[in-house]
């Protein structure tokens, strides 16, 4: 009968060897890899484990944002807007959509108007815009500064993270991640995984600003005007992509109703809701077409369409601002989903930077390859388990001693495997490194255990092995926080690969101490002490 009392820690370590088989086997657990825009990366055929780019192949793309900003602006009693465009309008090559300007807080708010004891900024995100040209348009402007650098603010990076992995979604592109990583010199990139993806549809797709707008295109007085009539914030709801009945496909889109009656209006007043409607041959013919409306996809004309008699009848009438819906026409499937995507996840404020000089670089791995690293992972962990195994058996020549450390350890990996398949965490080869120091470390606890209570010979009581276990446990826990103070900030911060390598590392010591440890204390007490 096992005493309950005196091995519970054994127990423990067993119920927590139970659990984490039951995370990693289990069919209940295993994630659907199969819906688009889901976060899953490729899993395990055998396990619930969820592989991360190097053991799955695709593509990793890391850039920084193009963009300067100057900091310690003063607005000088202007809003945001206002700034914008008199910056804008001293910059060549950039134009409002390419100027931030901020009024941020303390506190890390941002206002239309500076506030007192904020800290304004204003970002040029255009290409080709140096420090010096950002400098000379505030000057220009008549607005102070404190300092201009390169590089964008925090806020910009987080908005960009987060409308990348909307589009990633809403390409379905399963498993794709997009994360802020900052190199130990401090310089900021973002850093875009996609299992299972060619490096040039990822880059196709993270590239492009995503910036679509409707404009109105219509004779006056003998030339032709071009005006925004529509822009992504004015949608409500946008569609999927469809196959046109004859030709050509289509996005159905729902206006907002506070825009709709000002659309409608603008649609009358430019001729476009003219009676019968109109023909476009806006691409065959730009300076002699009637009135077009131009679909405008990062800056270029994709599309150019005229008005059906029964929609202009409805915008005459009013009754088209009642129920809002239309829908924007391209020529094939592919730019109707191309436009789909960058309407729901929205333009970015800055692009990535892919120049040379920037430190942009964009990778591919074979999913072939992918596998050779799972297998050469196994193997490495296979070869580390045994020369553990043989170190300490010739070390101790006991199997009373050294078969229960080697389970102990290899428990820790097999909890450790059973978190990452619990929480969804993708493996890769930081976090294989990871494992196999967990396996390192341990077993040197493990060794410092068995030296200081074997160290006097056979132990005649219980009360004996408890203080010289209470001895080692004190070394090793002092051992345990070192290495996570020095984990710590490499698990914090945003470094990339040495995160995981960090975070899984800290999860090993705190099993390690908290679980196997003990649970070795109390084998080796029952399998060496004389008293029982």
């Amino acid at each position: 009968m096992v005493d309950v009392r005196d091995n519970w820690r054994i127990l423990l370590l067993v119920v927590f060897i139970l659990v984490s088989g039951f995370a990693l086997l289990s069919p209940t657990l295993a994630p659907d890899d199969g819906g688009a825009g889901g976060d899953v990366a490729a899993t395990s055929s055998v396990t619930n484990l969820q592989y991360g780019l190097e053991l799955s192949g695709g593509t990793r793309v890391r850039a920084p944002l193009v963009g300067v900003t100057a900091e310690g602006v003063e607005f000088g009693g202007d809003d945001a807007r206002t700034v914008e465009q008199a910056v804008a309008a001293e910059l060549d090559g950039a134009g409002p959509a390419d100027v931030i300007a901020r009024a941020g807080t303390a506190a890390g708010q941002t206002t239309a108007q500076p506030q007192s004891g904020s800290t304004a900024t204003v970002e040029v995100t255009a290409e080709g815009v140096a420090t010096e040209d950002l400098a000379s348009a505030l000057d220009a402007a008549g607005y102070g500064y404190e300092d201009v650098r390169g590089g964008v603010t925090e806020a910009t990076r987080q908005e960009v993270v987060r409308i990348l992995q909307n589009k990633i979604n809403e390409a379905g592109l399963s498993g794709g991640t997009v994360q802020q990583v900052t190199t130990a010199q401090g310089e900021n990139y973002v850093l875009v995984e996609v299992p299972n993806q060619d490096a040039s549809q990822v880059r196709e797709l993270v590239a492009e600003r995503g910036t679509v707008v409707i404009e109105a295109y219509y004779p006056t007085d003998g030339n032709y005007t071009r005006e925004v009539a529509l822009q992504q914030d004015d949608f409500q709801s946008i569609g999927t992509a469809q196959e046109g009945q004859s030709t050509g496909a289509y996005v159905p889109v729902t206006v907002r109703e506070s825009i709709a009656p000002e659309f409608q209006q603008s649609m009358v007043d430019t001729g476009l809701a003219q009676q019968g409607g109109t023909r476009c041959t806006y691409q065959q013919n730009p300076n002699g077409t009637e009135p077009c409306l131009l679909l405008v996809v990062n800056g270029e004309v994709t599309n150019a369409f005229g008005m059906s008699p029964g929609l202009a009848d409805t915008l005459r009438s009013g009754a088209w601002a009642q129920d809002p819906v239309f829908q924007l026409q391209t020529t094939n499937i592919s730019e109707a989903q191309q436009v789909s995507i960058n309407l729901r996840a929205g333009a970015l404020p800055a692009q990535l930077d892919f120049s040379q000089d920037s430190g942009g670089t964009v990778s591919y791995i074979s999913p072939s390859q992918g596998a050779d690293f799972r297998v050469n992972s196994l193997i490495t962990g296979i070869i580390a388990v045994l020369a553990v195994s043989g170190v300490v058996f010739v070390r101790y020549s006991d199997a009373r001693v050294a078969a229960p450390m080697i389970v102990t350890a290899l428990s820790e990996v097999v909890i450790l495997l059973g978190f990452a398949a619990g929480i969804g965490y993708p493996l890769d080869l930081s976090v294989i490194a990871g494992f196999i120091a967990v396996i390192g470390t341990g077993v040197d606890d493990l060794i410092i255990i068995a030296d200081e209570v074997m160290a006097e010979g056979e132990i005649n009581s219980r009360r004996v092995f408890q203080s010289r276990f209470r001895k080692a446990f004190w070394v090793i826990g002092a051992a345990a926080a070192t290495t996570i103070l020095a984990m710590s900030p490499l698990a914090i911060l945003s470094l990339g690969d040495l995160q995981g390598f960090a975070i899984f590392t800290i999860l090993g010591v705190l099993v390690g101490v908290l679980i196997t440890r003990p649970a070795y204390g109390d084998i080796l007490r029952a399998l060496t002490t004389v008293d029982r």
